[in-house]
Formats: C-alpha cells, sequence, structure tokens
C-alpha cells in the first residue's frame, strides 16, 4: 500500500464531505469500498473468487486502503471522472450547467473505466511466460500501489482492477440511479431513476447513450464552489455499515427509503459482473487456455502452487 500521499492528499480528501464510498473506519465511514468489494468477490460469495491475501491487497484491510481505496489516498482524489462526479444537469431555471456538459462527465467517468479495464487486461499478459507457464516473480504480493509505475503483474492488475472498481462503486453512491425520492425537487432534492441493480451505461461490454434522467453531483473543495449547481452532498449515499446483511444510510440521501441499501447492492453485483469481464477480455485476447491460467493467477494467494 502506497502511503507517500497519504499525509497531504488522504487528510485533505477525508477531512470533511467524502469524497466517495468510504476507506477508511472513523469520521462516519464503515470502510464502505472495502466491505462492498469483500461483499462481491470473496470466497464463498462467487466463483471463481479472491483467494483471502490476494483480497486484502485488492479491497484493503486495517492500516490500508487497498487497490479499490486507491482513488482516495492519491492525486486521483480530485479526479472527478475517478469517482463519475460532476455529472448535473437540471431543468430548474437558470440552471448553470447544460445536459451536454453533464453527460460529458458521465462517459468520461465510463471511459476512465474502460481504460483501466484495458491496462488490466494488458498487464495480465505479463503474468505468463512464452510457454504459457506462470511467471513465479511476477505473482507475488505485498503489493506497492504507486501511480502509474509498473511493478510485479499480479499488484499492476489489482491496482487497474482496483480503479475500476472504485469508479464502478461510486458511479452508485453519486449518482441518483438508485434514488427513489418524493416531490418537490430541488437542487438540494434533485429527481431520482429509482433502478435497482447494475447500470447498463457502466455494463463496458457495449456504449449505450447516457440515460435521460442520469445525473451525479458536483463535488470540489470546499463544496461552496459548486454554487447553484445540484451537489455531491445532495446526491451522496457514501456511508452506512455494511456486513452480512446492509444497514441503513446515514448521509440524508442514504437514509431514504432505502437508498444506501440498494447502491451497495448495485455496486456488489456490478464490482462481481467486472470481474466476470476481466476474464472475458483476457479471453478474447490470449485464447482461453492462457486466460484460465491468468485469472487464476489473478485470484489466488499462491498460484504457482495451485494453477
Amino acid at each position: 500500500m502506497r502511503r507517500a500521499v497519504l499525509g497531504a492528499l488522504g487528510a485533505l480528501a477525508i477531512g470533511g464531505q467524502a469524497l466517495a464510498f468510504g476507506t477508511i473506519g472513523s469520521l462516519g465511514q464503515s470502510t464502505e469500498h472495502e466491505q462492498i468489494t469483500r461483499r462481491a468477490l470473496a470466497c464463498g460469495a462467487i466463483t471463481p473468487c479472491i483467494e483471502p491475501l490476494t483480497l486484502d491487497e485488492l479491497a484493503g484491510k486495517p492500516g490500508t486502503f487497498g487497490a479499490v481505496g486507491y482513488p482516495d489516498g492519491s492525486t486521483v482524489f480530485l479526479t472527478p471522472r475517478a469517482h463519475c462526479d460532476n455529472g448535473d444537469h437540471a431543468t430548474f431555471p437558470g440552471y448553470p450547467r447544460t445536459v451536454a456538459q453533464g453527460n460529458q462527465a458521465l462517459l468520461d467517468c465510463r471511459a476512465w473505466m474502460a481504460n483501466r479495464m484495458d491496462e488490466a487486461v494488458t498487464d495480465a499478459g505479463r503474468l505468463l511466460d512464452s510457454a504459457g507457464r506462470i511467471r513465479a516473480g511476477q505473482v507475488t504480493l505485498d503489493c506497492t500501489f504507486a501511480g502509474d509505475m509498473k511493478g510485479r503483474a499480479k499488484c499492476d492488475v489489482l491496482q487497474d482492477l482496483g480503479i475500476v472498481f472504485h469508479a464502478a462503486q461510486d458511479f452508485y453512491a453519486h449518482s441518483n440511479w438508485v434514488d427513489r425520492l418524493s416531490p418537490p425537487y430541488s437542487p438540494t432534492n434533485p429527481p431520482g431513476m429509482g433502478q435497482s441493480g447494475p447500470a447498463p451505461f457502466i455494463h463496458l461490454r457495449s456504449l449505450p447513450p447516457v440515460p435521460p434522467q442520469l445525473i451525479s453531483g458536483c463535488y470540489d473543495i470546499p463544496e461552496s464552489k459548486c454554487g447553484d449547481r445540484i451537489r455531491h452532498e445532495a446526491l451522496n449515499k457514501d456511508k452506512g455499515p455494511i456486513g452480512v446483511a446492509i444497514g441503513a444510510g446515514t448521509t440524508t440521501r442514504g437514509a431514504q427509503n432505502g437508498n444506501f441499501q440498494r447502491a451497495v447492492a448495485a455496486a456488489t453485483a456490478d464490482t462481481q459482473d467486472k470481474w466476470g469481464l476481466l476474464r472475458e477480455r483476457l479471453a478474447a485476447r490470449y485464447g482461453p487456455q492462457r486466460a484460465a491460467l491468468m485469472a487464476c493467477a489473478i485470484a489466488k494467494d499462491d498460484p504457482v502452487r495451485d494453477c
């Protein structure tokens, strides 16, 4: 886990309003990104699963952000597309942002995820040698996630996946996809779409247009810079307990009508789907036999022995 940036940048990211589903276990956060990732990919939740030591690197554990928390503990934390922020537009009179501007921010977020998924597929190519054998030196753990600096192949794939998962999970926390609200609507109570489950818009197997009602909130530091726009604070469902059951959300939006629970459930299902997408993409590029061995090397704690 990289720590160099966690002082100045990490403190800024978690002090005050959270930028995303939580990555720490204090300041009102409950390691939500970690819990969603574990809920989605731990053994017993899905097959093939991510084994415990590898999952610690991907999801994080006490004292680390893990790959999925990396965007909140690095220079990426102020990059709107990494969190699906700034996708706002509205029909309220005089609203200071067009539909095209809001949609472009959402498209940028999807492109960010697609590009990092491409990177994961490319980095996975270094897991095997030319004879199709796992390269032992490329699959050891104790990863250091450091910007775009390349290291061991497995750690690089985990970082790529963590960045994809983080943005996808934030999509559900920061947009109105799952929100069920009652009028009157306003910039502080924007309408929701009332959906359940993953959004086809960020499926990444196809590229449908932005759904007409889809928005996310403006995020800035301080958030007052957003002026009269719909703010992150009005939409976010970032905080709440996640265990065997999903608890009630603790943000204003998340606490209403099961919005937090639906956001977590959708984020969990989407995380599982993107793990499946990676395996599909590996097979498409490298062929089914090499792809299966690559997926095993990513998921297993001791792939040299177990794959």
